[in-house]
């Protein structure tokens, strides 16, 4: 895993636990939940992401 992913991944779970977390706790104070659930959610989306980003990546001719 490069340090790009990471930093992507890293930067997923705190967007995501961000607004579980304000979702989570407006929904019925459950705000830590909400923050657990959002960081595994913006988790998944960045790793989805960085995975589409890398397979283009791939499938440019090697000179662009």
């Amino acid at each position: 895993m490069s340090f790009a992913s990471t930093v992507a991944q890293a930067e997923g779970c705190a967007k995501g636990a961000v607004v579980g977390g304000v979702t989570g706790h407006v929904a019925g104070h459950h705000g830590t939940a909400g923050a657990a659930a959002g960081c595994a959610i913006g988790h998944h989306e960045a790793k989805k992401k960085d995975k589409a980003a890398s397979a283009a990546a791939a499938s440019q001719p090697a000179g662009k």
